[in-house]
Order: structure tokens, then sequence, then C-alpha cells
């Protein structure tokens, strides 16, 4: 890869933006990398979160202006209309990828956050801002909408007026007001660290609980509430009694932590 890096912790990957002199900018080549890594990562049984963060000043200033040419100047109906992923394309997929990965995936934010950066942001489960961060949907700026996925994710976070004001003038957002506006989770001083010690804390739980934990809270804000109390009991039927919960009992009751197989 030469746009991201990966490191493998017990059973946390951390992936890394890694274009620092261009503060992380989204080109089409980190786009296929990403969606790549993620099919990569989610066929990984021993996976049991992912911390995404950004190397240098910057977790990602959005999408990489020389790509803007290659999108006016080519077809933008070949590119963008068609479906190579499901119900979504090739860039949509780039921030949807982590939403469909089966276990949290947790992003460690610093620097700013633009554009395809935020909508790539939006498709973790979990937002940790270091408080100076600069949050923006950025693309009104070059004369364009949102279509990374974000229009999916954004409005599980924002109320829909901010929401709006945010897309209409492509102002920032700082730290402390994404905090309030529920467009992060929280903040830290240094953020990959919390990132990381979340990433553990969920790991040292059982593994197979905490994927259906993600399939039933992403079913919560999609589904109608007869379909997601069925799958309340589906999946509580599915772990009750099983060597995860049985392991988690048994740690309890010894006072240790648990050993999963």
């Amino acid at each position: 890869m030469d746009r991201l890096t990966l490191q493998r912790v017990e059973g946390v990957a951390v992936v890394t933006l890694n274009r620092p002199d261009k503060m992380n900018a989204v080109d089409f080549a980190m786009i296929d990398e990403m969606i790549a890594l993620a099919g990569q990562l989610a066929a990984e049984p021993g996976l049991r979160a992912v911390v995404l963060r950004g190397e240098g000043r910057a977790f990602c200033a959005g999408l990489d202006v020389a790509n803007f040419s290659a999108l006016a100047l080519g077809d933008p109906e070949a590119l963008i209309a068609p479906r190579s992923h499901g119900d979504a394309n090739r860039f949509q997929q780039f921030s949807l990828c982590w939403r469909a990965l089966p276990v949290p995936v947790i992003a460690a934010l610093h620097g700013v956050v633009f554009g395809a950066g935020l909508q790539l942001a939006a498709g973790a489960d979990i937002r940790i801002a270091a408080p100076g961060t600069r949050l923006a949907v950025m693309e009104m700026k070059w004369g364009l909408i949102p279509d990374m996925g974000g229009m999916v994710t954004l409005p599980e976070l924002l109320r829909a007026d901010v929401l709006r004001r945010m897309t209409y003038t492509a102002e920032e957002v700082p730290g402390e007001e994404a905090l309030r506006l529920g467009l992060v989770t929280e903040l830290a001083e240094d953020p990959l660290m919390r990132a990381l010690d979340l990433a553990r804390a969920i790991a040292g739980r059982s593994p197979s609980a905490i994927r259906a934990a993600k399939r039933l809270v992403t079913a919560a804000y999609a589904a109608p509430a007869a379909e997601v109390l069925q799958l309340e009991s589906r999946e509580q039927i599915a772990l009750i009694g099983k060597p995860d919960q049985m392991a988690v009992i048994a740690a309890n009751m010894a006072g240790r932590a648990p050993k999963f197989g």
C-alpha cells in the first residue's frame, strides 16, 4: 500500500492515512486502497477493533484537488453513477466500508477533518478529537455536494438544520463545538492514545457479543422497530450459553480477565 499503513496489536488494527505531505488528502489510489484494506480486515476472524488515524499534521484535508480536473474533464456519469458495492459506488464505499466492518471502528482526529475526511470519520463508530481539531463539510467550497456516504452517516450524528448549515456554508466547526453538536464523541488531548485505549477495552470483551452489538446498533438506526425487536431476540439467542459468554461468566466468577478461543 502506498497511501495507507497497517499495524496490528493484540487484535486491534491501526489503519493510518499516510500522505502527510498532502495532509492525507484523498486521491483515487487511496480510495481503492481503503476499500481493499477494509475488505481484507473484514475477513479476519481474530480482528477485535480498528483505529483510523492520519499521519502528520491532519487526519484528512479532504479530496486531493488534483483529482478535481479528472472529475471535471472526464465523464462524471461513468465515474459516479455505477453501483460497484451494493447500493454504493466506489467513492461512497470509501467511508461506508468501515460502517460495514463487523467490528467497532474508532477514528482518532486531529488537525483538519474536511470534506472526504469528515465523511470517512463519520463512517466510524466512535470519533475522538483533539480540542483544536477543525471539521467541515467542505464540498460547497468547490461547488459540489458531499457524495462519499456522508448523507447516510451524518444524519445519525447531526440535527437536520445543523447538517444543512454545514453543507450550505462549508464553514468550519472547532472540536469543542463539534462535541456539543454530536459530530464527535469526545475530546482528548491525545486522541490516538484514547482511541487505542478504547480499542483495547473493546478487544477484551466477548468478540461474538461485540459483533452482535454492532449489527444491532446499526439496524436500530435504519430498520423499523419490529425488525429491530426481532433482531434483539435473534442476536441474544445466538449468544446465550455459547463459548464466548461462558468464558465471560467463568472470568467474572474468578475475578480475572476472560480468555476467548
